[in-house]
Protein backbone atom coordinates (compact mmCIF):
# COMPACT_ATOMS: atom_id res chain seq x y z
CA UNK A 1 0.00 0.00 0.00
CA UNK A 2 2.90 2.11 1.07
CA UNK A 3 4.98 1.59 -2.15
CA UNK A 4 1.29 2.78 -4.10
CA UNK A 5 0.68 5.41 -2.80
CA UNK A 6 4.36 6.79 -2.75
CA UNK A 7 4.07 6.20 -6.62
CA UNK A 8 1.01 7.27 -7.40
CA UNK A 9 2.69 10.93 -5.47
CA UNK A 10 5.93 10.81 -8.02
CA UNK A 11 3.28 10.71 -10.72
CA UNK A 12 1.27 13.71 -9.74
CA UNK A 13 4.41 15.28 -8.84
CA UNK A 14 5.81 14.44 -12.13
CA UNK A 15 2.66 15.87 -14.17
CA UNK A 16 2.79 19.00 -12.29
CA UNK A 17 6.16 19.57 -13.38
CA UNK A 18 5.87 18.21 -16.68
CA UNK A 19 2.25 20.73 -17.02
CA UNK A 20 4.07 23.73 -15.25
CA UNK A 21 7.01 24.24 -17.98
CA UNK A 22 5.70 26.94 -19.78
CA UNK A 23 6.84 26.67 -23.81
CA UNK A 24 8.88 30.29 -25.02
CA UNK A 25 7.45 32.32 -26.85
CA UNK A 26 9.99 32.84 -29.43
CA UNK A 27 9.65 33.94 -32.98
CA UNK A 28 11.53 35.04 -36.13
CA UNK A 29 9.94 36.74 -38.64
CA UNK A 30 10.81 35.94 -42.77
CA UNK A 31 10.59 39.67 -44.24
CA UNK A 32 11.38 39.60 -48.20
CA UNK A 33 8.73 41.50 -49.65
CA UNK A 34 8.22 44.96 -50.92
CA UNK A 35 4.36 44.70 -50.72
CA UNK A 36 3.46 47.35 -48.45
CA UNK A 37 0.32 45.29 -47.13
CA UNK A 38 2.46 42.26 -46.45
CA UNK A 39 4.72 44.94 -44.35
CA UNK A 40 1.77 46.24 -42.57
CA UNK A 41 0.43 42.57 -42.00
CA UNK A 42 3.68 41.93 -40.22
CA UNK A 43 3.88 45.01 -37.95
CA UNK A 44 -0.03 43.57 -37.11
CA UNK A 45 1.03 40.01 -36.35
CA UNK A 46 3.96 41.76 -33.78
CA UNK A 47 0.85 43.91 -31.81
CA UNK A 48 -1.23 40.92 -31.92
CA UNK A 49 1.25 38.73 -30.67
CA UNK A 50 2.65 41.46 -27.83
CA UNK A 51 -1.12 41.32 -26.85
CA UNK A 52 -1.99 38.07 -26.23
CA UNK A 53 2.25 37.19 -24.72
CA UNK A 54 3.72 40.59 -23.95
CA UNK A 55 6.86 38.20 -23.34
CA UNK A 56 7.38 36.78 -26.32
CA UNK A 57 10.45 37.24 -28.21
CA UNK A 58 10.17 38.73 -31.96
CA UNK A 59 12.95 38.88 -34.18
CA UNK A 60 12.28 39.94 -37.98
CA UNK A 61 14.81 39.88 -40.40
CA UNK A 62 14.55 41.93 -43.74
CA UNK A 63 16.80 40.71 -46.93
CA UNK A 64 15.58 40.44 -50.69
CA UNK A 65 13.79 43.62 -51.26
CA UNK A 66 12.05 44.58 -47.85
CA UNK A 67 14.38 47.02 -46.95
CA UNK A 68 11.76 49.78 -47.92
CA UNK A 69 10.14 49.05 -44.70
CA UNK A 70 13.09 49.73 -42.45
CA UNK A 71 14.40 53.08 -44.22
CA UNK A 72 13.63 56.08 -43.22
CA UNK A 73 11.70 58.25 -45.83
CA UNK A 74 10.40 54.94 -47.51
CA UNK A 75 8.67 52.94 -44.44
CA UNK A 76 4.90 53.58 -44.37
CA UNK A 77 5.20 51.87 -41.27
CA UNK A 78 8.45 53.60 -39.53
CA UNK A 79 6.62 54.83 -36.54
CA UNK A 80 5.02 51.51 -35.83
CA UNK A 81 8.97 49.94 -36.54
CA UNK A 82 10.69 52.73 -34.10
CA UNK A 83 8.29 52.15 -31.76
CA UNK A 84 8.44 48.50 -31.86
CA UNK A 85 12.55 48.15 -31.67
CA UNK A 86 12.68 50.18 -28.43
CA UNK A 87 11.38 46.84 -26.87
CA UNK A 88 13.69 44.82 -25.21
CA UNK A 89 12.10 41.65 -26.50
CA UNK A 90 11.54 42.56 -30.18
CA UNK A 91 14.27 43.49 -32.49
CA UNK A 92 14.64 44.48 -36.43
CA UNK A 93 17.84 43.30 -38.38
CA UNK A 94 18.66 43.67 -41.86
CA UNK A 95 20.94 41.93 -44.17
CA UNK A 96 24.25 43.57 -44.58
CA UNK A 97 24.61 41.95 -47.71
CA UNK A 98 20.99 42.85 -48.83
CA UNK A 99 21.70 46.66 -47.77
CA UNK A 100 24.79 46.31 -50.21
CA UNK A 101 22.90 44.72 -53.41
CA UNK A 102 19.90 47.31 -52.75
CA UNK A 103 22.54 50.47 -52.13
CA UNK A 104 21.28 51.04 -48.93
CA UNK A 105 23.48 53.00 -46.35
CA UNK A 106 23.10 52.12 -42.47
CA UNK A 107 22.43 56.02 -41.72
CA UNK A 108 19.18 55.40 -44.04
CA UNK A 109 17.79 52.98 -41.44
CA UNK A 110 15.09 53.52 -39.15
CA UNK A 111 16.41 54.01 -35.49
CA UNK A 112 16.82 50.79 -33.42
CA UNK A 113 17.34 48.84 -36.85
CA UNK A 114 20.44 46.18 -36.56
CA UNK A 115 22.24 44.87 -39.23
CA UNK A 116 23.29 41.51 -39.27
CA UNK A 117 26.33 40.34 -41.66
CA UNK A 118 23.76 37.48 -43.20
CA UNK A 119 20.20 37.44 -42.77
CA UNK A 120 19.52 33.76 -43.81
CA UNK A 121 22.04 32.95 -41.49
CA UNK A 122 20.77 34.99 -38.43
CA UNK A 123 17.61 33.03 -39.36
CA UNK A 124 18.73 29.60 -39.37
CA UNK A 125 20.89 30.72 -36.02
CA UNK A 126 17.32 31.39 -34.27
CA UNK A 127 15.68 28.27 -35.77
CA UNK A 128 18.64 26.35 -34.67
CA UNK A 129 18.18 27.84 -30.74
CA UNK A 130 15.02 26.29 -31.03
CA UNK A 131 13.01 29.49 -32.68
CA UNK A 132 9.73 29.56 -34.42
CA UNK A 133 10.13 30.66 -38.18
CA UNK A 134 7.40 32.54 -40.07
CA UNK A 135 7.72 33.59 -43.88
CA UNK A 136 5.64 36.64 -44.22
CA UNK A 137 4.38 36.57 -47.43
CA UNK A 138 0.41 37.00 -48.89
Amino acid sequence: MKKQMLFIAFILLCTNFVFAQKVPYNVVFDMTSDDTVTQKMAVKWISEITEANPDANIEMVFYGKSLGMIVEGKSIVAEAVKNYAQKKNIAFKVCAIAMNNNKIDKSQLLPGVQIVPDGIYEIISRQHDGWGYIKVSR
